[in-house]
């Protein structure tokens, strides 16, 4: 009868996501990728139930995660174009000053790169597409702001790019990097082995280099189709054209 009646308890993580205290990463995984599709406010859930699963898995995720790829070094490889280095994530960093001045990102569509029998790992991939004169939603350039993910940059550059939750629980919206850098939170989807591979999230994923090299629309590579959720807006517009 001491505590505060008004007082409103919070669910411990584990219980948001209906997991068992010992559950490991991949039920974990598992248990969000289904908590937040029902919980996100595009699928008929609400932002604060999205919140609150997102904040879980955040807390959950982030026990002995690494933030930045493992090494000594500032720099790593993109294994999509091995010539090319990309900053390791600093984002947490606060030495690190705020960046005012906007990031160029250079894009392609994976879509582009399967028609012409082209391959993420070609050292010349996006000299080809600048031959090949495609259209502009498929291959180009766009300045993104310090302050956006890339997925959100891309938008306000005029471009539907697709996505699904636009929380970091599904690969709708994955992206190859192919040179630069793209942060990435704690809080995604993506295995180890994925991000490790250059495979990041658009939507949680901010620019970090000065320049940036994404294919886009990598949603259907093999390793990334059982990370998909249904289809969101963007099959929705494309359908609708």
């Amino acid at each position: 009868m001491g505590g505060n009646p008004l007082r409103r308890s919070v669910p411990p993580a584990h219980d948001v996501l209906g997991v068992d205290r010992d559950a490991d990463e991949d039920a974990i995984r598992s248990a969000y990728r289904d908590r937040v599709l029902d919980s996100h406010p595009d699928h008929g859930g609400s932002t604060e139930e999205f919140r609150r699963v997102r904040a879980a898995y955040e807390a959950l995720a982030g026990d002995g995660r690494p933030t930045a790829p493992a090494g000594n070094g500032t720099t790593a490889r993109s294994p999509w174009d091995p010539e090319a280095g990309f900053v390791a994530d600093r984002s947490s960093d606060e030495s690190v000053p705020p960046r005012r001045q906007p990031h160029e990102v250079e894009y392609l569509d994976y879509e582009a790169v399967a028609d012409h029998g082209w391959a993420l790992t070609d050292d010349d991939l996006f000299e080809k597409a600048a031959a090949a004169e495609l259209a502009e939603d498929a291959f180009g350039r766009f300045q993104a702001a310090p302050e956006d993910s890339l997925l959100e940059a891309a938008e306000e550059a005029g471009f539907t790019w697709p996505f699904s939750c636009r929380g970091g629980a599904c690969a709708n919206c994955a992206v190859a990097v192919v040179e630069g850098s793209l942060s990435q939170p704690v809080s995604h989807i993506l295995p180890d082995e994925l991000t490790e591979a250059g495979i990041k999230l658009s939507c949680v994923g901010a620019p970090i280099t000065d320049d940036l090299r994404v294919v886009f629309n990598v949603k259907h590579l093999p390793e990334v189709e059982d990370l998909l959720l249904p289809p969101g807006p963007y099959k929705r517009v494309s359908s609708d054209d």
